[in-house]
């Protein structure tokens, strides 16, 4: 497989990893145990951990699970273990959220929906999906 640096439509591109949306939720989860005077010990202690456990848990993924953009479809692989395929004919339509700060990725196949964080290079992501699957 390819590095993320690679941009023609005919090669297999991984996407590399990006942290920066766990790190924001990990350092987001400091600030709540500020609200404890107004929401109480128990409540800023329990919304301080969620949040903290929900960056560890997508920081988790981002180390695992690898995103690779092939020909024909989206491969998403845990190590080196193909999970799912996702063949771009099926494809309706696919949006990345928020983009100035993408934090979520949303795809439209015939029978489903789907919607991944942004745990990737954004920008390559956006590459491989206007190549492989312009939108409708």
């Amino acid at each position: 497989m390819t590095s993320a640096a690679s941009s023609t439509s005919t090669q297999i591109i991984e996407l590399t990893p990006s942290y920066k949306l766990p790190l924001i939720l990990i350092i987001a989860a400091l600030p709540v145990l500020l609200l404890q005077k107004w929401i109480g010990l128990a409540i800023a202690l329990t919304a301080c951990s969620i949040i903290a456990l929900l960056g560890l848990f997508l920081m988790f993924q981002a180390a695992t699970i690898r995103l690779v953009f092939t020909e024909t479809a989206l491969d998403i692989y845990r190590s080196d273990t193909l999970l799912r395929r996702f063949p771009y004919r099926d494809w309706q339509n696919w949006r990345i959220f928020w983009s100035k700060v993408p934090i979520l990725f949303y795809f439209k196949e015939v029978k489903s929906i789907h919607f991944l964080p942004v745990l990737f290079d954004p920008k390559m992501l956006q590459t491989c999906l206007e190549q492989r699957c312009p939108r409708i």
